[in-house]
C-alpha cells in the first residue's frame, strides 16, 4: 500500500494586481473559472491526486476563502488556514509562518496554478534524493513564460527569475516539496519570497528536480485565466458541481 502523501501548503495570499479590477474585492482564489471559484477546481485536483491535508496560506481577503471552503469536507480533504497577519509576508514568509501546521516535509503549490500531473512520482523522487527541497520543472523554452531554470542530471543547477541565462530552458512548474530546515535562516516575522528559498537550496546543492511533461495552467494573468477557463470547461470537472 502506498504511504500517504504529505500535507500541501497552498499559497493564496497575494494581492493579484495583474487581475484588477476582477480582484479588487475578492482574492484570486475566488475568481470564477468555468462557473465556480478557482479554489474548488484546485482542491478537487489535489484530492484526486491523494492529498488529504491542505494548509491555505491566506492574506488579502483570505476570510472569503475560508467562508467558502470551510474545513474542506466538501472537497474530500482537511483544510486549515494560516494567515499572514497585519501585513503580507511574501510567499516564503507565508510558508515560514505556516510551518507549525505542516510536517517533516510538505508540498508547496501556488494559489493561481492548475497542475494536471501525478503527484506521487514527484514525492517518491523527493524521498529518493534525500535533499531539503525539490522543484518540478517543465521544458518550457520560453513558450508560456520566460524560462528561468537550468536543469541537468536531475538537479537544479541555477534558478533565477531576473538573471536569465542561455542554459535556462526550463521553468518552475509551480509545485515543490520542502523540509522545514530549508527556511530555518529566516525569522518568524521575516518577509521573503519562495524564490529566495530555492536559490539558497541551489547554492547548497540541496534542490532536486523533477521534469514533468504536461504544460501548466494559471490564472495569474488575463490570458492565463482565459486559457484555464477554456481548459476546465472542456474537462470532466465541468459543469460546476
Amino acid at each position: 500500500m502506498n504511504s500517504p502523501l504529505p500535507p500541501l501548503a497552498l499559497l493564496a495570499g497575494g494581492l493579484s494586481k495583474r487581475l484588477r479590477p476582477i480582484t479588487a474585492a475578492i482574492p484570486k482564489s475566488m475568481v470564477l473559472v468555468a462557473g465556480e471559484p478557482f479554489i474548488a477546481h484546485q482542491l478537487r485536483l489535489l484530492t484526486g491526486q491523494g492529498i488529504r491535508e491542505v494548509v491555505i496560506c491566506c492574506g488579502f481577503l483570505g476570510e472569503q476563502i475560508e467562508d467558502y471552503v470551510r474545513d474542506g469536507t466538501e472537497f474530500g480533504c482537511n483544510v486549515r488556514y494560516s494567515y499572514d497577519g497585519s501585513s503580507l509576508k511574501g510567499t516564503g514568509g507565508a510558508i515560514r509562518n505556516a510551518l507549525p501546521k505542516l510536517g517533516e516535509h510538505f508540498f508547496v503549490m501556488y494559489g493561481d496554478s492548475y497542475l494536471p500531473i501525478e503527484f506521487r512520482p514527484v514525492y517518491e523522487t523527493f524521498l529518493r534524493f534525500g535533499t531539503s527541497g525539490l522543484m518540478t520543472v517543465f521544458h518550457n523554452e520560453n513558450r508560456w513564460d520566460r524560462s528561468n531554470v537550468d536543469f541537468r542530471d536531475c538537479r537544479i543547477r541555477n534558478y533565477d527569475k531576473v538573471k536569465i541565462t542561455p542554459e535556462m530552458q526550463y521553468i518552475d512548474y509551480g509545485l515543490g516539496i520542502l523540509k522545514p530546515d530549508a527556511l530555518e535562516r529566516w525569522g518568524k516575522d521575516a518577509v521573503f519570497d519562495l524564490s529566495m528559498v530555492y536559490g539558497d537550496l541551489v547554492e547548497a546543492g540541496q534542490l532536486g528536480g523533477f521534469e514533468v511533461k504536461q504544460r501548466f495552467y494559471e490564472i495569474g494573468t488575463p490570458n492565463g485565466l482565459r486559457e484555464t477557463d477554456e481548459m476546465l470547461r472542456g474537462s470532466k470537472h465541468y459543469p460546476a458541481r
